[in-house]
């Protein structure tokens, strides 16, 4: 036999048996580029006595194609890549390992192209194609490379089968496995795990007993089964009957009994391991910190031998879902090292407990450290809602703008809400059409932007483009469109809009609809026919919001005796909301009827009900000021008069 096929049949052999891991090459791929004709080193395969020796070419070929594996493991496909067009000689392992790089990095467009122009094929390639087609859900081409092999073996049947189950085609992946000539407990288990997948948790555990050999693997995996359906007495029985135990077992258990609440039980296990790693210690933390047992958790985690990074975050994170910054913050800066979501758990705490313009801070500090905020736009979005003041919004604006999120649709959204409540309906139209993706969030953002402002007519010609672009509206675009068309005075369109709810879109109108409705009926002085919606509307539905606006319109047009009837139902639906006391008040001012108007200041003073006082507010230097109506508890108040008695500014 010649050297060469001597070295064929010994990576065939290696390949079949531990597939395409890494052969501990200390070689590099520039050493590997540098030398094309490689010597013999001690990470070359030793040839053993009275065996033909390697040739240098065939030393050359595999520690190339172990430099392959080892960068594709790294996630260095480009120079993988390179490495494999620079090779002077290739041959089929070279191939399948290239083409299980692109697998194992999620792309299986290049893999697929690559194996398409394979010279000779092998069952590495062929199996690792069928496994990367199956976890694409590309079920039809995996079965073309599986019924097109010359042979088989165990992991290309178990690939198929699994992929079979995973994608719900359960009949066929059970054929298979029958027709499988040769199983082992890896197939068994495959099976097993494939019932459990699809809630088939009894028939995964008439697998399990019918399996010739079990494992650890195949013993935790019906454990998991159990704990995933939420038939823990099963799990913990199938536990104790387990004849070995591992670390990945026992954690398993401890897990899902946190999890389900069982905290008893989990300590109780966690306290009786023979042994822990920092997944057991983290899966503490983290299930106690989940479960509000805050002070707990941080027992265990100052118990921990060495921290995780996961447990840090995880205790990190109960802290401010509790609200408590201050605590949340002297761990974050003891940390040793964070990681991205370390930062993006602190920025989203900040944005939702304040202080107010931290997040931001910690935003640009985040970036300094060399970190990004998450891809999917989320943490870019709770900074810009924790924005209190348009200097901070335009600079939240220009950082998200610096980090490529201006075509973000979540991004993009919360930015034109975030601008309207701003009052600058302009910006928030800028930002909406620059998005080049928009969803349903999206169009309703600018609609409701536009009808809060009162741009009614605006309003309707986006809801018009939505319903073009074959978006689908919701209540809440409804909501913005209706109220459009009751500042803008449509009463038919309004009308119409309101019947298409149900008619043209199935959406049942809820209290706010109506309310819209009722306005837009009461302030075109049709206070009868917006009676009559209130009567016909469903009685759970009645709010009272809804009774508000009919009431608001009876004052509008004079309307006395019916405002005095829906007062007195309002008043009995809310009778602490101060706002609902006023507006009737002003309806008797209004008509002179002081009498009434002072048995209900009176009813008012009884109750205890006190109208929240008015106030302004304007931003000077990144700074809000709210003055409240003859308050005098501004810092600079004395300042502030003089310059109003000086005539500095316009009165």
């Amino acid at each position: 036999m010649s050297s060469s096929r001597c070295y064929h049949h010994f990576l065939k052999f290696h390949a079949i048996c531990r597939p395409l891991r890494n052969f501990n090459s200390s070689s590099s791929y520039y050493s590997i580029h540098a030398k094309p004709n490689l010597k013999p080193n001690k990470t070359t395969p030793t040839p053993l006595p009275g065996k033909p020796t390697l040739s240098e070419r065939d030393v050359y070929v595999y520690n190339c194609n172990n430099e392959i594996v080892k960068l594709g493991r790294l996630g260095r496909v480009k120079e993988a890549r390179n490495l494999f067009d620079k090779m002077s000689r290739r041959d089929a392992v070279s191939y399948a390992s290239m083409i299980t790089v692109y697998l194992k990095n999620h792309d299986l467009p290049n893999a697929e192209t690559l194996f398409q122009v394979m010279p000779e094929r092998n069952i590495v390639a062929e199996s690792a194609m069928i496994d990367g087609y199956m976890k694409s859900g590309c079920i039809d081409e995996a079965r073309r490379v599986f019924n097109c092999m010359e042979e088989r073996n165990v992991y290309s049947w178990t690939s198929l089968i699994s992929g079979y189950f995973n994608c719900g085609e359960i009949e066929e992946g059970l054929r298979l496995f029958h027709r499988m000539p040769e199983k082992n407990v890896v197939t068994w288990t495959t099976v097993a795990l494939g019932y459990a997948h699809n809630g088939m948790v009894a028939q995964a555990r008439k697998v399990f007993d019918l399996m010739p050999e079990r494992n650890t693997v195949s013993w935790t995996a019906m454990i998991k089964a159990y704990i995933q359906s939420d038939q823990f007495d099963e799990a913990f029985k199938l536990f104790n009957e387990m004849p070995q135990r591992n670390l990945y077992s026992w954690n398993i258990i401890i897990s899902g009994c946190l999890s389900a609440n069982r905290v008893g039980q989990a300590i109780k296990l966690f306290n009786s391991m023979p042994q822990r790693n920092a997944v057991s210690w983290t899966a503490m933390v983290t299930g106690l910190a989940h479960n509000k047992m805050i002070r707990l958790a941080r027992e265990y985690f100052d118990q921990m031998p060495k921290k995780e990074i996961a447990a840090w975050n995880a205790m990190i994170s109960s802290y401010i879902d509790e609200g408590f910054m201050v605590e949340a913050n002297e761990l974050f800066i003891s940390m040793p090292e964070r990681n991205s979501v370390t930062w993006n758990i602190m920025i989203d705490g900040y944005a939702k407990n304040g202080p107010e313009g931290e997040a931001m801070n910690h935003l640009i500090l985040m970036l300094r450290s060399n970190f990004r905020p998450s891809g999917c736009g989320t943490t870019i979005s709770s900074v810009l809602i924790s924005c209190k003041g348009m200097l901070e919004l335009m600079q939240a604006h220009a950082l998200l703008l610096s980090l490529g999120f201006e075509h973000n649709t979540l991004v993009t959204n919360v930015l034109v809400t975030m601008y309207s409540r701003s009052g600058d309906v302009h910006c928030a139209r800028l930002a909406f059409e620059n998005l080049v993706a928009k969803d349903t969030v999206s169009w309703k953002s600018m609609i409701l932007a536009y009808s809060n402002h009162g741009y009614g007519q605006h309003a309707l010609q986006v809801f018009a483009r939505m319903i073009r672009s074959g978006a689908k509206p919701d209540e809440i675009a409804f909501v913005g469109v209706l109220s459009a068309c009751s500042h803008a005075g449509l009463v038919n369109k309004g009308q119409r809009l309101f019947e298409s709810m149900n008619c043209v879109y199935g959406l049942e109108p809820k209290a706010e609809h109506y309310s819209c409705l009722i306005d837009i009926l009461g302030r075109a002085g049709q206070v009868d026919e917006a009676t009559k919606v209130l009567s016909k509307m469903p009685h759970c539905e009645l709010d009272g919001a809804v009774l508000g606006t009919l009431l608001g319109a009876c004052r509008l047009h004079g309307d006395v005796r019916l405002a005095s009837c829906i007062g007195e139902k309002l008043l009995e639906m809310e009778p602490t909301s101060s706002g609902n006391y006023v507006l009737l008040a002003n309806v008797y001012a209004s008509n002179g009827m002081w009498n009434k108007f002072a048995q209900l200041r009176k009813m008012m003073k009884e109750r205890n009900v006190r109208k929240a006082p008015g106030f302004s507010q304007i931003e000077v230097n990144g700074k809000n000021h709210v003055f409240l109506a003859g308050d005098r508890s501004h810092s600079e108040m004395d300042d502030i008069y003089r310059l109003l008695q000086e005539s500095f500014f316009p009165l």
